[in-house]
């Protein structure tokens, strides 16, 4: 459930001459992964009550509204710039307009444990777009391997062997095509905003709030008001996108500068496993072996391909 725009080069610390009492960055960790777990259960449970189209603008403009909050209490600004607003309207869509709502639709037929499951395979479809996309990212042996054996646990999950018995194709391919957004994303913002002098708070602020507008304008055109106002699928989503959205994202700035990308980006591993769980338990989903047993197959690919080779040692002078 990545959604920030990040500049790959700049790592954000938090400055010397302000220091603050933190939370101690495991305890972070694990709510950024109850958080963002939990948040296909609040997706299903939001589409219960209100069309997809609805759920994603109720999730950006909560989202939006805590990121703005968090920007004046920083006083932090928007970016300026014609060329970055455009960017950040490319990016807006890829990471959060699009992947949203194809979610929010996905579990219209789908359970929220195999929308999880789903998102989990973004790492691999990053690697595949990267070979492609990235000349430095180059192949390795390892990573190749976790690619074959992260697409043979989707294979799994699906059960494959039994002709997808049973598996709503449609769904199933939207939550597929939502994590294949979110790499798209990257690479975009990777190409075209790396290296920009505005903060990753001010930055993500600005792509949240386009790709609110970008909601705001498309959902009238496929949805009606609803003829009620069903509570608790309101309280979803607006838990979806004040916590799953807006706290999520300053969560992981705090992580990011804290630990390091790498040990941020773990989160991705412990979300199927939380929304499994939560599906399971509180929407009382069906599980059958095949799914778990695929996802930690997903889980070991994704893990390999994320595998970086050491860098060479110049040898020392000869004496």
């Amino acid at each position: 459930m990545t959604t920030v725009t990040t500049a790959p080069g700049r790592l954000t610390t938090a400055s010397p001459d302000r220091p603050r009492r933190r939370l101690d960055w495991r305890l972070r960790f694990a709510a950024l992964s109850l958080i963002w777990g939990f948040s296909f259960l609040l997706i299903k449970v939001g589409t219960q009550g209100y069309a997809p189209f609805q759920v994603t603008l109720g999730r950006l403009v909560f989202g939006t509204a805590v990121l703005a909050a968090a920007m004046a209490v920083r006083r932090e600004r928007l970016p300026r710039g014609a060329r970055t607003w455009g960017h950040l309207a490319v990016a807006a869509f890829l990471l959060n307009a699009l992947p949203f709502s194809l979610f929010a639709y996905a579990e219209l037929t789908i359970p929220s444990t195999l929308a999880g499951i789903c998102n989990a395979t973004s790492p691999l479809w990053g690697m595949a777009l990267s070979l492609i996309a990235l000349s430095e990212d180059r192949p390795t042996r390892v990573r190749v391997a976790g690619l074959g054996l992260g697409f043979l646990g989707v294979l799994t999950v699906l059960g494959a062997w039994q002709g997808f018995h049973g598996l709503d194709a449609t769904g199933t391919a939207l939550a597929l095509l939502a994590s294949l957004s979110y790499p798209i994303g990257w690479i975009y913002v990777r190409r075209t905003l790396a290296g920009t002098s505005h903060s990753h708070l001010s930055m993500t602020g600005a792509q949240l709030l386009l790709a609110t507008v970008q909601l705001a304008v498309v959902t009238p055109l496929f949805t009606t008001l609803p003829s009620g106002v069903p509570v608790v699928p309101l309280l979803a989503i607006a838990a979806l996108g004040a916590l799953g959205t807006g706290l999520a994202l300053l969560l992981q700035y705090g992580l990011v500068a804290e630990v390091g990308p790498t040990t941020a980006q773990m989160v991705t591993y412990f979300i199927p496993v939380i929304a499994t769980a939560a599906g399971v338990a509180l929407l009382g989903e069906s599980l059958t072996w095949s799914t778990p047993v695929g996802a930690v197959i997903v889980l070991t690919g994704a893990a390999l391909t994320q595998v970086r080779p050491k860098p060479r040692t110049q040898p020392g002078p000869q004496t």
